[in-house]
């Protein structure tokens, strides 16, 4: 069983994610940008964690990556849970899609491939690229 047969948990947007959440339904991965330090950081919050001011925005990310860190889960349904560095700069704890285990190596290049929930938006998980 691939991971894309596996039921994924709807997230439940709350006012703070809501932009984030429609986005990822039009396909675009958000981050949040540091106005203050020109940095970005995920997940988009309210405030900046460098700096700790409201001054941020939450804007497109390019969708791409490099493997960072990852583990195979060998369950009834296997999945491998990885660390993906952005394009941008700052990590994301997702799951790797469309890959063999075998095939995974540390550094690989990946793009954001969203995965359907039951009845909530998509969650980016990434592919090799």
């Amino acid at each position: 069983m691939s991971y894309s047969e596996r039921p994924i948990q709807a997230p439940i947007p709350d006012p703070t994610t809501e932009p984030f959440w429609e986005a990822a339904t039009e396909g675009r991965l958000m981050v949040g940008l540091c106005r203050d330090t020109g940095r970005h950081f995920f997940p988009p919050r309210g405030v900046s964690p460098f700096t700790l001011s409201p001054n941020v925005d939450l804007v497109a990310a390019s969708g791409r990556g490099t493997l960072y860190s990852y583990t195979v889960m060998r369950t009834k349904q296997p999945y491998i849970p990885a660390m993906v560095e952005l394009a941008e700069g700052p990590r994301i704890f997702t799951n790797l899609v469309d890959v063999a285990p075998e095939k995974v190596r540390i550094g690989m290049e990946l793009r954001v491939a969203f995965q359907a929930t039951e009845g909530g938006p998509p969650v980016p998980m990434f592919a090799p690229a």
